[in-house]
């Protein structure tokens, strides 16, 4: 695969912005660092790539403090500044001793950029992609953290084998997810005011005309700072719309994978809902056309009394806040089922909230199934299941999951 690069342009531009002189030696820090560490090509068969001078390089630019060039006041869910950052890039080709193993090819960290393409590209053809969610957050005492990103190598890994893809290695995921965060720490906004959004994904770009896997593939991890996913801020009560006719997945189908494939096709009904005044589309089941599945880009959560009831997997994608929400309630004596729910339970529970790792966890405060409509008014058990998950994220409050890791 060719890299198209832009890499001067954009380095000018971004010093251009930056407007004293703290910002300036630390911009120059960076780029010299970059320039002067050693490319490497790591390969492996199936394991992981040793740490390279470059990424050892980059480790050293984690400290650094929030950029001025980003008005951290208006930050929104976008990618607004994402030309700004830096990311990671591995190819992974077969290995030509006939043993059937890939080998990553690692060019490391650089600046953000466009991909060229062969038209032939499995991707463009065929639609190999798959991708991750991440977010990157600055505690309170300046250390740069990530949430369970172990759970995501996993998932990435799992849905691979079921897109008969080459599965990154989970040293690797995990060594580019944490080196695009220290390459980019100045763009991890100041605690409180967002995130650094990472997005890890899997393309096969290897070309290829008849129907089969792609030859090769290119994994990279970009990333960009956001805000809250939801206009009207991070808690403010969604609207749901549900929709009756068009579906999400079905069984046996990839609803549960995380590919690229599962989210244009919400597309219609999600843009006709929010130019109704709504946030966002709930789908049901394609059998019976009665349980809730999800949201289009999250999953749901209802509350009877002290029991909390979420849709078992299958059709759905397992989430990493989803499990994560599981476990805390647990853990404060909620009773929490994995079973099918019915929209006729969840037009009489008294509290729905969803959760993501882009909406975090998001009260519902109004779901109109046809002629049925319900508001919601109580949001205690969400708010105080937010207040304790983005507690242990932002590490103010103690973390007995072992789930958050220093980058």
């Amino acid at each position: 695969m060719k890299q198209g690069g832009r890499a001067g342009h954009r380095q000018g531009t971004r010093v251009s912005v930056l407007r004293n002189a703290t910002r300036r030696n630390q911009k120059t820090r960076k780029e010299d660092v970059l320039r002067k560490a050693p490319r490497h090509a790591g390969r492996s068969g199936g394991g992981g790539l040793g740490v390279s001078g470059r990424l050892a390089a980059v480790d050293g630019l984690r400290h650094a403090s929030p950029t001025d060039a980003v008005d951290w006041e208006d930050l929104g869910f976008s990618c607004e500044h994402v030309a700004k950052t830096q990311m990671f890039v591995v190819t992974a080709t077969l290995s030509q001793d006939g043993s059937g193993q890939w080998e990553w090819a690692e060019e490391g960290i650089g600046p953000y950029r466009c991909l060229e393409l062969d038209p032939s590209a499995q991707v463009l053809n065929y639609g190999q992609s798959i991708f991750e969610g991440m977010k990157a957050q600055r505690t309170t005492d300046g250390n740069l953290v990530l949430f369970r990103p172990e759970e995501n190598a996993s998932r990435m890994r799992d849905g691979a084998a079921r897109m008969s893809m080459a599965p990154p290695p989970k040293d690797l995921f995990l060594r580019a997810v944490k080196a695009t965060v220290a390459a980019n720490a100045e763009f991890v906004p100041p605690n409180g005011k967002g995130s650094l959004y990472l997005r890890p994904i899997l393309l096969g770009t290897g070309a290829i005309l008849g129907l089969g896997p792609a030859p090769s593939y290119t994994f990279l991890v970009y990333c960009s700072p956001v805000g809250a996913y939801f206009k009207g801020g991070q808690l403010t009560p969604i609207r749901l719309k549900v929709e009756e006719e068009e579906h999400r997945a079905a069984p046996g189908g990839t609803g549960n994978t995380k590919c690229a494939g599962n989210y244009s096709p919400v597309l219609n009904v999600q843009l006709q809902a929010k130019a109704q005044g709504f946030n966002d589309v709930l789908y049901l089941d394609a059998v019976e056309n009665k349980y809730v599945e999800e949201v289009s880009s999250c999953n749901i959560f209802a509350v009877f009394g002290n029991k909390i009831v979420t849709p078992s997997l299958g059709t759905i994608l397992p989430g990493v806040t989803r499990r994560s929400i599981i476990d805390l309630a647990r853990s404060k004596g909620f009773e929490v089922e994995e079973a099918p729910l019915s929209i006729e339970e969840v037009l009489k529970a008294d509290e729905v909230f969803t959760t993501g790792t882009a909406v975090v966890l998001s009260p519902v405060g109004y779901i109109e199934h046809g002629a049925e409509k319900r508001e919601y008014g109580g949001y205690d058990v969400a708010l105080a299941l937010y207040d304790s998950l983005t507690g242990i994220q932002q590490q103010t409050l103690e973390d007995p999951f072992d789930w958050v890791v220093q980058v």
